[in-house]
Parts: C-alpha cells; sequence; structure tokens
C-alpha cells in the first residue's frame, strides 16, 4: 500500500511539472482573448512552425463577416512590418488521433501566410480585425514570436519524450523513497540515470539535431537553456548514484530528484536556438547577447 501511494504521488507530481512546463514555454501558443462583433472569442496564436507545417497564422474565429490583417517582419531587425490578409478557409484534419478520439475532422478560422524561415528563424507579428465596431489592433506593442523549426521524425520524438517523462517520473519516485528510507530508492535511482541518459543524452541531441541542426548546444558549445539543464540534472544523478554505491546516502537522492523537478519545471525552449539574421549565425542562451 505504502508504495502504491509513493507511485501516485510521484506520477501526480511528475504530470503537473510537465504540464506548467509544456503550458509556459515560449512555443506554446499564445491565448489572447478578443471581443469580435459583441462576441468574446479565445484566440491561439502560433509561436512554434515546423518546416513540414503551413507557414501561417490562424485566428479561430467563425464569424466570417468580419476582416483581418497581419502584420510580420523578421525578428529583432528593422525591418519595416510586411502585411497579409487574413482569409476564411476550411482545412480538413487527417489524423486517426484527431479523427476518432477527438472527432475532430476540420480546422476552420481565418489564416493569413507568412515566409517560411530556416530552422531557427523567428518571426515577430501582430494583428488588426476589422468587425461591426471599427478596426482595432491587437499586440502591436507586444508582438508574439514565431520560431521555425525542422521536422523532427516521430521515431525520435515520441521516445524522447516518454524516456523524459519516465525518467521524471522515476526521478520523482526515488526523491520520495529516499526521504522515507523505502528500501528500493537505491534501485529507482539507477534506473533513473540510465532512462534520463538515453532520453536527454542519446535522443534529446538527436531531437536538437533535427529541429535545428546542431546535436548539442549546451556548454562548452553555446548557452541553450536545455541543453545546460540537461547537463545539470545529470551532474547531480551521477553523484546521486555514485554516492549510494556502497553505502546508504538517501540525501543525495532527495537533493538529485529536487533538481531535477525544479530544472525541468523551467519552460521548455526557453533561451534556445535562434537565428542571427545579420550575421546569419545561430545562436543559443541570453548570455551571449552580453557579449
Amino acid at each position: 500500500m505504502k508504495k502504491f501511494i509513493l507511485w501516485l504521488l510521484a506520477f501526480l507530481i511528475t504530470f503537473s511539472a510537465a504540464i506548467y512546463q509544456r503550458m509556459t514555454g515560449p512555443t506554446y501558443p499564445k491565448k489572447l482573448e478578443v471581443t469580435v462583433n459583441d462576441k468574446s472569442q479565445e484566440l491561439k496564436l502560433v509561436r512554434s512552425l515546423s518546416l513540414n507545417e503551413k507557414p501561417e497564422v490562424r485566428l479561430n474565429i467563425n464569424d466570417t463577416s468580419v476582416k483581418a490583417k497581419l502584420f510580420f517582419k523578421r525578428f529583432k531587425t528593422n525591418e519595416a512590418y510586411q502585411v497579409s490578409d487574413f482569409v476564411y478557409k476550411d482545412y480538413p484534419v487527417k489524423s486517426f488521433i484527431m479523427n476518432k478520439i477527438f472527432k475532430i475532422y476540420e480546422e476552420k478560422g481565418f489564416f493569413a501566410s507568412v515566409p517560411q524561415q530556416p530552422p531557427a528563424g523567428k518571426l515577430q507579428y501582430y494583428f488588426e480585425i476589422t468587425d461591426s465596431k471599427g478596426t482595432r489592433s491587437f499586440l502591436k506593442e507586444a508582438p508574439v514570436v514565431i520560431r521555425f523549426k525542422g521536422n523532427v521524425p516521430a521515431f525520435v520524438l515520441i521516445p524522447h519524450i516518454l524516456l523524459m517523462f519516465l525518467a521524471m517520473l522515476l526521478s520523482t519516485l526515488a526523491g520520495l523513497m529516499s526521504v522515507i528510507k523505502f528500501p528500493l530508492y537505491r534501485k529507482y535511482a539507477t534506473w533513473t540515470l540510465f532512462i534520463f541518459i538515453a532520453g536527454g543524452f542519446v535522443l534529446g541531441p538527436l531531437v536538437q539535431y533535427f529541429a535545428f541542426g546542431d546535436l548539442w548546444t549546451g556548454i562548452p558549445f553555446g548557452w541553450d537553456l536545455t541543453d545546460n539543464k540537461t547537463l545539470i540534472a545529470l551532474i547531480f544523478w551521477v553523484l546521486a548514484v555514485v554516492m549510494n554505491k556502497d553505502k546508504e546516502r538517501p540525501f543525495y537522492v532527495a537533493l538529485a530528484a529536487i533538481v531535477l523537478l525544479v530544472i525541468f519545471s523551467i519552460p521548455h525552449s526557453l533561451f534556445g536556438s535562434e537565428l542571427n539574421y545579420t550575421s546569419g549565425q545561430v545562436t543559443q542562451g541570453i548570455i551571449l547577447n552580453f557579449f
């Protein structure tokens, strides 16, 4: 019974951290509530596009009487904004999961095309809507930023996500067990380390390579926050396993579990790869801005 409770707590903590990380990241769609013809609409504005996706911004508004324009330019440039008209479209959704599970067969709304950028390239945009009340601009002072990335094959991305979630789950479980000195905490700590290496240091670099063309952009090659926080977590988990090899030292496992939970609650892709349009180089991390 005690073991079941520990597993349940570990799952709830890990799942909550994963949801928080996902929903607070800079690539998660930005939610914005607007009023169109006296009706409230919650928009989900795109902030990440793969090169195999249509380079479009969508306004999920079904009122075809409105008109809208998109204003965009390349990120961190002095270029003038270009304009793209939103056009109402109805795209069929061809996905077994979306069709059979979520019962979603089409995607309707206003779509505006933008020029596709190279991997790590970014566009910033705002938009205006014209309805019966007149024309209003949205997000002009705080434009939304889209980052483009290469297509990551499912056979790499899905195992990476599953292994990282499993590593976080086992890490949390080992940490909880170490606090109450449950006998199996050293076993789960070892499993955590090996699964974390597989997900974060074998598949993780492959995801980075397919998305942005580099296997590793953390120290000593760059300041990518995702790579560096993975490296920090590895250091703590290697220490935890080594320190518990010949003698029980639960403190180190608890510490490693806390570190992993905290750093992986940091929004994913924060301070990630970014194409500098002036130099043509891809840089990583906010620290580079000071050099």
